[in-house]
């Protein structure tokens, strides 16, 4: 099996499955547009909880330890592909093809490794676009609240675009929202390019005010999450990763990932220190609710800017359909099932999404906090938890992983350190969630 498992080369085969494969440029180009966006907005906020000194060294840390956990993932996917014998394997069917090889114990349990993984994939784009509509909707009365005599509530902005969510939703190709994108890429540039403007028009001396050390370790998890969450978009990773012409190029020393993170870390480090040396503890959740309201520039960047994360919303709640519709829904239909029939069930599965985003935007409308949730449960799952886990199975026939190998320890560790970021994060941010829905302080 081993010398037919080298003979075969995934690489060479991956180009069945894809109709419009990227080159190098591109999937950089993918992976940096991906992963800028809400979360460099609030990197300021997550260098609040854990202080400047921390926050810098952590980041770094967490940056590299992220890094290096999406090469495990993707190199052990690469050796269940040579192993099925298959061009290219989806996250979920990783998972269920690596409970078939890795130990006894988990072969039984490999349609259950293959739900886990869905379920945290579907649960992390849920949360996702949950952000994107608590922005959206902070945002818009953030604005508006400066030209209306009444002070509306949070949750009426939100409800507000109730019919716009489901307008875009409608759009079930994305070919559809290519345009849009590229308008929103062009907005989120010159976003990013007035949030330097408003940092450093005041930037002063303070910076010796500023707390070198978090005040609370229990805010610590806080600033793992938003971390994680802004950095290691991991649905965006092995989007970018599946659909390159040169896969192989993905994992080299100076290669897309290497590069890209790179480039991405210099971005979030950028704004998280110069962003809370600006404005200190009156940072807010997105540093834009910092711009002073009256200002004309920050009110049409900032609703420019919710442009942008309407059409994420969209574009994010592809994957969790996907996943839903594809993966159990369909199936459940049945092969004589209409065309109508199919079309119903998906887009009343569409418009649910958006129900269910909508209540959990409206109950829980903490931007940060949502955005600490996704990053230190779901991406601790996704990214650090299952990475080690696909590693230890797919080396486990070959013995590299087994107990007494440096491996395996190493697997373990990864598993640990994503379980304490998991249940630590859990607990930070339902405390947080609970002491400011329970005050009003939102």
């Amino acid at each position: 099996m081993l010398a037919t498992m080298v003979d075969y080369d995934p690489h060479v085969h991956r180009v069945d499955y894809l109709k419009h494969p990227t080159n190098n440029l591109e999937t950089l180009l993918h992976l940096i547009k991906g992963c800028l966006g809400t979360g460099l907005l609030a990197m300021p906020e997550g260098f609040k909880y854990c202080g400047m000194t921390f926050g810098i060294v952590f980041f770094i840390l967490i940056a590299l330890f992220a890094t290096y956990c999406i090469h495990v993932l993707v190199g052990s996917q690469y050796i269940l592909c040579k192993k099925k014998k298959v061009g290219l394997l989806l996250y979920g069917d990783s998972m269920e093809y690596a409970c078939e090889i890795g130990p006894v114990c988990f072969r039984k349990y490999r349609k259950i490794g293959s739900l886990l993984s869905n379920i945290f994939l579907v649960s992390y784009q849920i949360g996702a676009c949950c952000i994107y509509w608590v922005f959206v909707g902070t945002s818009l009365k953030y604005v508006l609240d400066v030209y209306t005599t009444e002070i509306y509530p949070l949750y009426g902005y939100m409800l507000v675009m109730f019919i716009p969510h489901c307008l875009i939703m409608c759009v079930r190709n994305l070919k559809l929202l290519a345009p849009f994108s590229l308008v929103a890429d062009v907005i989120s540039l010159v976003t990013f390019g007035v949030v330097f403007y408003y940092i450093f028009e005041h930037l002063d001396s303070r910076f010796d005010e500023r707390d070198s050390i978090g005040r609370n370790v229990q805010d610590y998890p806080l600033f793992f999450g938003t971390v994680l969450f802004s950095l290691q978009s991991l649905p965006i990773c092995i989007s970018v990763e599946n659909n390159m012409k040169s896969p192989e190029y993905f994992l080299k020393p100076f290669g897309v990932l290497n590069i890209g993170f790179a480039i991405l870390s210099f971005f979030y480090l950028f704004v998280g220190i110069f962003g809370y040396w600006r404005y200190g503890d009156d940072i807010k959740s997105t540093i834009t609710l910092n711009f002073p309201p009256e200002d004309i520039l920050a009110e049409v960047i900032i609703l420019s800017y919710c442009l942008c994360i309407y059409v994420s919303y969209g574009l994010n709640a592809y994957v969790p359909i996907t996943i839903i519709y594809d993966g159990y829904l369909e199936p459940k239909l049945g092969a004589d099932a209409s065309k109508l029939k199919k079309l119903t069930v998906e887009m009343l599965l569409r418009f649910l999404f958006v129900i269910v985003t909508c209540a959990l935007s409206v109950t829980i409308p903490l931007l940060g906090l949502i955005i600490s949730f996704c990053g230190s449960v779901c991406l601790s799952a996704l990214g650090l938890i299952f990475p080690a886990f696909l590693e230890m199975c797919a080396y486990w026939e070959e013995g590299k992983s087994k107990l007494k190998t440096f491996s395996f320890w190493k697997e373990m560790a990864m598993i640990f350190i994503g379980l304490v970021g998991m249940f630590s994060g859990l607990y930070s941010t339902v405390r947080s969630m609970y002491e400011k829905l329970s005050t009003g302080d939102y």
